[in-house]
């Protein structure tokens, strides 16, 4: 254990500072200080010393220069079980410093605001501070760093009991969370800058990513599995999950977190009032209507057997009539816009679902990048969504669509990028009503997506994500009365699935649009 005899303290965030600062005078510790820090300490009474009394030099460059001086990076980083170390300083006329208590300038709220200039998220880019807490985490067996106001009772309280010492396991702790700031703090510079200085390059270099703990989750894929979420602190899309609001039920589940996600992925791709209705990731009904309640109804009777358990997305506001229909179904979780008051308290009569408000409208966000975690990388990719061009669908066969299954189709690709490959879904308007995903044959897929349709498999529209490679799945999708194809072409057995759709009747188009999930 050190002891800790002498202070400084550097803060731009001053909750609890005159407090804690009053504790170590209380205690007989010493404090320096700097600037506007110093002030509220001698407004509060608390005696104080300039740091500039102790480095003989004046603060200058509109307070750039401070604290970077051999006088306080010596009193920092000199080991006190080495007697050169204490000799050195000893020579130059320097005493050590036991404890730093700083946090930075705000560069990340900052840069948060609207319409924020360059020059102002530039002058907010802290020099000294870091440095400070750089030096003093290195040397932590003999500097205790505090970075955090929110520690400042425990570390009060710790010297209080102990007459003045912190343990080597706190003052290990405080060097651990001080260099996660300062490696979060130039995170938010780079990425800042990167955006500014980077000519608009959409993969550079270096990456650089933080994430800040929300909470643990109940368990995670499975319950022999421990899990938490934590939020991206450069992508603050106001449109998550990790920024949502949670208004009910009981702590979600890693699960949740992940169909929750998929259901908002999929309502933000549509103007019209948009249900979605998830269930392993996938969606088992995705419906547009005139109202959220009929877009509810229908996505979740597109299959109903499957949702039962479901989560549910949702781009508008929930009113009386939506909260009746989904409180009539075992649904886990629902994200919505907004919650009408009677809505909402009409659903958080059902114990056990969750509910999360976005508080933002849901729509799709222009510029997103996409990340996969993999062992040893990460994979980064932009957005998959791509407007249907009408004018731009090639007609491959005799019969071409007619404008309601060009509709449908549209609909149905918008719907399709968001389910896992291979995939075969059929729509009829503004409905799916059969998904087959994720199977290793696109056969495969369009038998399931056949089977969960039943009837309303007639006269259907499918949309495949990517071709056919042979002329199976066509004659699959003819069995069960599909009635029109959209898929993206490019197969060297075109011709063949070309073929089989003229033998069936069936009109087929050619988006040239690949829509790969995995």
């Amino acid at each position: 254990m050190s002891r800790v005899k002498r202070a400084l303290v550097s803060v731009s965030d001053k909750a609890g500072l005159v407090e804690f600062a009053k504790g170590l005078v209380d205690l007989g510790i010493d404090i320096m200080s700097t600037g506007g820090t110093m002030s509220a300490l001698e407004k509060a009474g608390i005696p104080v010393v300039g740091v500039s009394e102790v480095t003989k030099f004046p603060e200058m460059l509109d307070g750039r220069v401070k604290t970077l001086h051999p006088a306080i990076h010596g009193g920092l980083l000199a080991m006190r079980e080495k007697p050169e170390h204490m000799e050195a300083i000893k020579k130059h006329g320097i005493e050590p410093i036991d404890m730093v208590v700083v946090n930075l300038y705000p560069f990340e709220a900052t840069v948060a605001k609207s319409g924020v200039k360059l020059e102002d998220a530039i002058e907010n880019i802290d020099i000294g501070g870091p440095s400070m807490i750089r030096s003093a985490a290195k040397n932590s067996s003999a500097v205790a760093v505090v970075t955090n106001p929110a520690m400042y009772p425990q570390i009060l309280a710790e010297l209080q009991e102990n007459d003045c010492h912190l343990s080597d396991a706190t003052r290990h702790k405080l060097a651990l969370e001080a260099f996660r700031s300062t490696a979060r703090y130039d995170s938010a510079i780079a990425q800042f800058l990167g955006k500014n200085f980077g000519g608009g390059e959409l993969f550079p270099k270096n990456l650089t990513l933080s994430f800040e703990k929300l909470g643990d989750l109940r368990y995670g894929e499975n319950p022999h599995q421990k899990a938490a979420f934590y939020k991206d602190l450069f992508d603050q899309t106001p449109l998550s999950v990790a920024a949502a609001d949670k208004l009910h039920g009981k702590e979600i589940s890693y699960c949740n977190v992940i169909d929750l996600d998929a259901a908002l992925a999929i309502v933000s791709d549509f103007e019209k009032p948009t249900a979605a209705v998830i269930k392993h990731t996938n969606p088992s009904g995705v419906a547009s209507a005139a109202t959220i309640a009929e877009a509810f109804r229908t996505a979740y009777n597109a299959d109903s057997l499957s949702a039962f358990g479901c989560v549910v997305g949702l781009n508008r506001p929930v009113d009386m009539e939506t909260a009746t229909e989904i409180g009539s179904h075992f649904v886990e979780a629902v994200i919505a816009p907004n919650y009408e008051p009677e809505a909402e308290k009409h659903l958080e009569s059902k114990k056990n679902i969750r509910l999360l408000r976005t508080n933002v409208p849901v729509k799709r966000e222009e510029g997103r990048m996409f990340m996969t975690k993999v062992k040893g990388g990460i994979l980064v990719q932009t957005d998959a969504f791509t407007e249907i061009d009408r004018s731009k669908l090639k007609v491959v066969t005799k019969r071409a669509p007619t404008s309601e299954e060009i509709d449908a189709m549209i609909f149905g690709v918008k719907v399709c990028r968001h389910i896992k490959s291979n995939t075969i879904l059929l729509v009829k308007g503004e409905r799916t009503v059969g998904v087959g995903a994720g199977q290793m044959s696109r056969v495969d897929s369009t038998k399931i997506a056949g089977m969960k349709a039943g009837p309303e498999a007639k006269g259907s529209v499918l949309v495949s994500d990517a071709f056919f490679p042979f002329r199976d799945g066509v004659d699959a999708a003819a069995q069960v009365g599909v009635s029109c194809i959209i898929q993206p072409g490019g197969s060297v057995n075109d011709a063949e699935a070309i073929q089989a759709a003229e033998e069936n009747g069936i009109s087929m188009v050619f988006s040239g649009l690949r829509l790969f999930k995995h």
